[in-house]
Order: C-alpha cells, then structure tokens, then sequence
C-alpha cells in the first residue's frame, strides 16, 4: 500500500483514475468527431482527460481550424456517452487505496466531468456517500490545467493544498494538481506510478 501518512487529504481524478471510464469516453468522443468533422487522434484525445467537454470542443476548433459551437458539440457527445448506456468498472488499485485511507484521512474527488455524470457513477459504486468533497466542471469556472478544481476540493475539505495528495491519470491533472501547490501520483493504465 502506498504511504499516504504525509498528508492529510487524498483527491482522487474520476475517469481514467477511481474509474475506469477512458475508453468508453473516448469511442464517444470519436463517434462525435466522426459526425462533425473534427480528425479524431486517440493519443491526443487521451491527453485531453480531465478538460471540461466544452472546453475540449473550444481546444479542438482552434486545434483544427473550425467554429463548432462548444455546446452544440458537448452535448452530442453526451447524448452519445448517455446511449452507450454503459457502467464503467472501478479500478482496484486506486480504489483500495480510497478505502485503505478512508477512515483517517478526508477524501475528495476533482473531475472534469459534469456534476450530474460523476453523481451516477460515484452513487452507483457506492463511493458519493463517503466523500468529504466533490468538484466537478459544473461546479468550477475554469478547467483543468487550471488549479480551480482541486483548491476548491482541499477548502471543501477543510484541508491546506500542501496537505493534499492528488492521484491523476493525466499531464493536464498532473499540471492543475501541481499548480495547486499539490503533489501528484500518476496513474496509468489502472496502475499506481510512484
């Protein structure tokens, strides 16, 4: 088990970190790409984990040149995710680590993901009920790599950032857990890096 005892908050990524819900995004992401025209790069989509879906829409326009209205755009994708009607899987190391800390320490989630996404996920693997503090894109003006969302997590806590750990699946968490003034561990492909 990782060594925790340093801190006294852990916020923990959603997607691609407490869940394992990457690849079903991603095939939303491309199947919406596909019906408007973007050039859709896997690689490049993944590295986008954690950008709020308008913002992505905005990086993706500029990226390529086009005026795609972010909203327009965002919810096609999510009318897409919501038909896949899947139920993504928790992944076991991040979440042991959740549960192994859970009763000493406050735990929190920061997610690029909308309010209402990230409460039936969280709900229905029974975790939403053992959270100190929950931030999502609906709850934040500005995205990852901005460090709003997991401030605002550690205040939600009750916790000073330097007293936080962040467990991130991306460069962009990576960036916003570090300009928060937070350390970060990585997590890829369901594996905890130290």
């Amino acid at each position: 088990m990782v060594d925790l005892s340093a801190y006294e908050g852990i916020v923990f990524d959603m997607d691609g970190t407490l869940i394992d819900s990457m690849g079903a995004h991603m095939e939303a992401w491309r199947l919406t790409c596909e019906e408007f025209g973007i050039p859709f790069d896997l690689q490049y989509m993944h590295g986008l984990g954690g950008v709020p879906t308008r913002k992505t829409v905005e990086i993706l326009n500029e990226k390529h040149g086009l005026t795609h209205s972010p909203d327009t755009v965002a919810l096609h994708k999510r009318n897409v995710w919501e038909a896949m009607d899947l139920m993504p899987e928790l992944i076991a190391e991040t979440v042991d680590i959740f549960h192994h800390y859970l009763p000493d320490m406050k735990v929190g989630i920061g997610t690029g993901s909308e309010r209402n996404h990230a409460l039936h996920l969280l709900d229905h693997h029974g975790l939403l009920d053992k959270l100190d503090a929950l931030v999502t894109a609906t709850d934040v003006t500005h995205g990852k790599p901005h460090p709003e969302t997991f401030l605002k997590v550690a205040e939600l806590m009750g916790v000073a950032p330097e007293k936080c750990v962040v467990f991130e699946d991306t460069e962009i968490g990576l960036e916003a857990a570090q300009r928060a003034g937070m350390d970060c561990i990585l997590v890829k492909d369901g594996k905890v890096r130290i």
